[in-house]
């Protein structure tokens, strides 16, 4: 069914696809297992009961969002029809696990590595809670604690809290969710005032993409219409590695703090390299009206601001690459990345053993065309960049001989030698279902 409609059916769409996360923020993420089908069915009659809808982001617990999310074989084990199964894509069907090879999830960050259960048949439910604080954070976990906790037939297998880190920076020290898109016909604006907002198929399914389609979703209709796909991915950040090599490829704590923003194309504060290139600005990288307001190819075509193969120019090229006669906007996704582990103290150039990184989500209707591609292609494909021995040098699948080109006059800067600084510990592929699906899964008969 093509229904080619711009509004959004708010109201049917899970706060979590379209609404940012707060800052700062504390989140959760729950993973479940349904032992018994009927008591699976009746968690998701209980949890949708605190899911907010995009048109009223607030939950019954405040202001604070809770998504649900179901990977294949959480389908399955709720029993959903073999036709409806069939109507998923193949990716999603496969999961994660099974794609790893192709997402470089191999040596250190192959499936065999993961942190258990992530990336088994186990994994059916995930919940994600996000508040701006711990105690708004604890209210919303209880409504869904009341909710699993008298099934015997459910059980939860893993648990992940995060918490903003200071100054809302990441594990390597950079300022994290900066950077949107704007979803045509959602009412909320993006962090790039110049960027057109894209259209809704491109992140909900029934509604009409980029290329002016709309692409076939699950079936039936009310199953897969106004819910997404999910990539839900666990990533150790090695931040005394980064610190090493920064140390080891620097001349003093500032060429050092530039040869960071390089790699990764803004300064930590968030400042982006295509606007302040020769030095932080800190006011810039805290301004959401200014901090994301920027192109490449009239101004950067070459990258002596930001070079081509930094981890944001390859995640999101922009203008950058438009010779190619590649359609940008087909690949974009939304992104949602919450912090967790605690941070390694200033100037530790020693790993400590402790667990520290992002749980990201990537939010978009198509898992391969979207995620799989921009992770495949542009981050840890050479081609980007007509290099083949250079990969993205902050999260690619680096593994000690990569490359990493700075350009500058009069001659560029090659770092060679690029170890791998962010390890996959585990992910799933999930589908976040509409309110309306959550109510037709709880309401299936065996």
């Amino acid at each position: 069914m093509d229904v080619q409609v711009n509004k959004l059916e708010l109201e049917d769409i899970q706060s979590g696809v379209l609404r940012g996360r707060p800052a700062p923020y504390a989140a959760t993420y729950i993973a479940f297992r349904i032992d018994d089908p009927k008591d699976g069915r009746e968690l998701l009659r209980r949890i949708a009961n605190a899911v907010a809808s995009a048109a009223h982001p607030s939950s019954p617990a405040g202001d604070a969002w809770l998504s649900v999310a179901l990977s294949f074989q959480g389908l399955k084990a709720l029993g959903v029809p073999e036709d409806s199964l069939n109507s998923f894509p193949p990716e999603f069907q496969q999961g994660m696990g099974a794609r790893a090879a192709e997402l470089g999830d191999i040596d250190e960050s192959s499936p065999a590595n993961w942190e258990s259960p992530l990336g088994t048949s186990d994994v059916h439910i995930v919940v994600a809670a996000v508040a701006p604080n711990a105690e708004t954070l604890e209210s919303l976990i209880d409504r869904a604690r009341d909710a699993y906790e008298r099934l015997p037939g459910v059980k939860a297998i893993w648990r992940q809290d995060c918490f903003a880190l200071p100054n809302e920076r990441e594990a390597f020290g950079f300022r994290d969710g900066i950077s949107h898109p704007a979803v045509e016909g959602s009412g909320i604006p993006g962090t790039n005032p110049n960027e057109t907002p894209l259209k809704a198929g491109e992140f909900v399914l029934g509604y009409v993409d980029e290329m002016g389609v709309t692409a076939p979703m699950p079936q039936p209709e009310v199953l897969g219409r106004n819910g997404t796909f999910a990539t839900m991915r666990k990533l150790h950040q090695r931040v005394a590695a980064f610190r090493q090599f920064l140390k080891d490829n620097s001349n003093g704590p500032e060429e050092e703090e530039l040869l960071a923003a390089k790699m990764m194309g803004r300064w930590r504060s968030g400042a982006p390299l295509a606007l302040s290139p020769e030095q932080d600005d800190p006011e810039l990288g805290a301004d959401p009206k200014r901090n994301n307001n920027f192109q490449y190819y009239d101004d950067d075509k070459w990258g002596f601001k930001t070079p081509p193969g930094s981890h944001i120019r390859r995640t999101n090229p922009r203008d950058g690459i438009k010779e190619s006669g590649t359609y940008v906007n087909i690949r974009r996704m939304i992104r949602r990345g919450t912090s967790y582990g605690p941070l390694l103290a200033d100037g530790v150039l020693v790993d400590d053993g402790a667990d520290r990184g992002l749980i990201f989500l990537f939010i978009g209707a198509s898992i391969r065309k979207q995620f799989e591609f921009v992770q495949s292609v542009w981050m840890n494909s050479g081609q980007f960049v007509h290099n083949s021995n250079q990969k993205d040098p902050v999260c690619g699948d680096n593994d000690g001989t990569g490359d990493f080109t700075v350009p500058r006059h009069p001659v560029r800067k090659r770092l060679q030698g690029l170890p791998r600084f962010v390890i996959t510990r585990g992910g799933e592929y999930l589908f976040m279902p509409g309110l309306k699906a959550l109510a037709w899964l709880a309401d299936l008969q065996s």
